[in-house]
């Protein structure tokens, strides 16, 4: 990667004075509701700008509107300041815009060169497509962002840093003006994230604009000159300069100063054991995990992508086999060997990776909230029959106790913003009431707002007993909702901390503390 060492202000906020795109008063309605009442924002050529706001704000209806998959119904947009209506995807990469979603888009069974070409014309030679000609020209872009993976490998094991890369180099031999980036560094671990910081910042420098989307403000701050703030479907600021704070931009966001309560933190000696578990281990991931759950405690899991919190979460779930260790779920034996047996003997789980594994995304609400409640809205268990009037009421319970923005239990969840769908996936879990919820990174990709929400909801669980494993790659986040944190690395637990100890600090310095102990060791 070529350092080109632009100065602070061609970095963040571009070369050039003369807006590529300007969208003026844009509105859009899906039936009857206004998703965009009016947003603003313009973007100039190699500038990282930053656009944010709460799920639901209407980030995501405005790029699909940019990317022509969405036309809105008033307002004006222009490209190099000629008014423009951007009719198809085709279209908005003509004019230089390329768009990469958190759903990184390429396909496992072809190679590194073929997923960068997807969607591109190919030079062809005596009939057949002339990959030695691609690759001569693709070669050079590639490096240049840092791709390592021979062209003709196949992307099948590749990381999704190393897929990001894919996808941004793809962009570039499309000869993009614009790259739209959708909360990007949600699935990287910190290195990754650092590499890809410098790629933006490379990509800037070289004059091409970046519409950064993210729901990490500290990111936001680093990488963007100027910030643009959507609220309910309105643009309520753009942000810039001294006023570019994260206080200014929480006040934005929430539409006021948000008001933090730091959770009371409950004293677990004397409590009942709801779940034990005991040198659980399966190589190389897990290795001897111990520890004990309370009813109504939250504990958190924490340390850095890859220290092993999602294995264990899948062991004690039933998805994996472990190799040794035992279990007990309120001193009686636990070993599911499926996830099935999990629920069914009392665990629930929100998993880490919510529209994959968590959600069928092109059924409704209802049928969402309903797949773990099934017993409930039978007609009667000798005529197993949904109960079409039982699911449409649990679908509303859940949507009143959750405070869930949708136009109604059948809406699909496909539809609904990142911090409702979670919601879906929690209220599912409600309904049943299990001995132990686990929620694996429970806010990641939603808005402060739902995060505050969310936060609040586990606290109120915990309060009534529930006990609660809270798994989650923020250090800012465990400090706010946990009783107790154990902080793992290289599939270990490296600390515990309870109480006052629990703290941002002590969570990464004990992450990092073991990670450069074990580099050493390594060395």
């Amino acid at each position: 990667m070529n350092d080109l060492n632009a100065s602070d202000t061609q970095t963040r906020m571009g070369t050039a004075t003369s807006p590529f795109v300007v969208a003026r008063d844009i509105t859009k309605s899906f039936g009857g509701a206004k998703a965009l009442k009016g947003v603003s924002i313009d973007i100039v050529p190699g500038e990282v700008h930053g656009l944010v706001g709460a799920n639901g704000a209407g980030k995501s209806t405005l790029i699909k509107i940019l990317a022509g998959l969405v036309h809105p119904d008033g307002g004006t947009l222009a490209i190099d300041g000629k008014p423009t209506a951007i009719e198809t995807p085709h279209q908005a990469t003509d004019l230089g815009m390329t768009f990469i979603h958190q759903e990184l888009a390429f396909i496992p069974g072809m190679t590194v060169l073929q997923n960068i070409m997807l969607g591109i014309p190919k030079p062809t030679r005596f009939g057949m497509v002339d990959w030695r000609a691609i690759e001569r020209e693709v070669a050079p872009i590639a490096a240049r962002v840092g791709i390592t993976a021979p062209l003709g490998a196949s992307v099948k094991g590749l990381s999704t840093a190393e897929n990001w890369l894919i996808n941004i180099c793809r962009a570039l031999v499309r000869k993009a003006r614009l790259i739209v980036m959708d909360e990007p560094t949600a699935s990287l671990s910190a290195s990754e994230a650092e590499k890809l910081f410098t790629i933006v910042r490379d990509l800037s420098a070289s004059g091409v604009a970046v519409l950064y989307v993210s729901h990490r403000l500290d990111e936001i701050l680093d990488l963007c000159g100027r910030v643009t703030v959507f609220r309910d479907g309105q643009s309520v600021g753009e942000l810039s300069g001294n006023a570019l704070t994260r206080q200014g931009l929480v006040e934005a966001i929430v539409g006021g100063v948000p008001l933090h309560h730091p959770p009371t933190r409950h004293a677990i000696a004397g409590s009942k054991v709801v779940l034990s578990v005991q040198n659980l281990a399966r190589a190389p991931r897990v290795r001897g995990i111990s520890f004990d759950l309370h009813e109504g405690e939250v504990l958190g899991l924490g340390g850095l992508v890859g220290a092993g919190r999602t294995e264990l979460v899948r062991l004690i779930y039933g998805a994996d086999a472990s190799d040794h260790g035992i279990m007990t779920l309120d001193g009686k034996p636990f070993a599911p060997r499926t996830p099935h047996a999990a629920v069914k003997a009392g665990l629930g789980l929100v998993p880490e990776e919510r529209r994959a594994e968590g959600l069928i995304l092109t059924k409704s609400l209802a049928f969402n909230v309903s797949l773990a409640n099934l017993r409930r809205i039978i007609v009667s268990p000798a005529l197993p029959i949904i109960n079409g009037r039982a699911r449409t009421n649990l679908a509303l319970d859940t949507i009143r106790a959750l405070s869930i923005k949708t136009e109604g239990p059948e809406t699909h969840v496909g539809r609904l913003s990142g911090g409702n769908q979670q919601k879906v996936v929690i209220g599912r879990w409600l309904q049943r009431a299990p001995r132990v919820l686990i929620l694996d990174e429970p806010t990641r990709g939603v808005d402060v707002g739902a995060r505050g929400e969310i936060h609040r909801l586990i606290r109120s669980l915990a309060e009534k007993g529930q006990a609660i494993l809270v798994v989650s790659s923020e250090p800012d986040e465990l400090p706010d909702v946990c009783d107790r944190v154990l902080v793992m690395a290289e599939g270990r637990i490296v600390r515990e901390l309870a109480g006052d100890a629990v703290s941002r600090t002590a969570i990464v310095e004990a992450s990092y503390a073991e990670d450069k102990h074990n580099q050493r060791k390594s060395a």
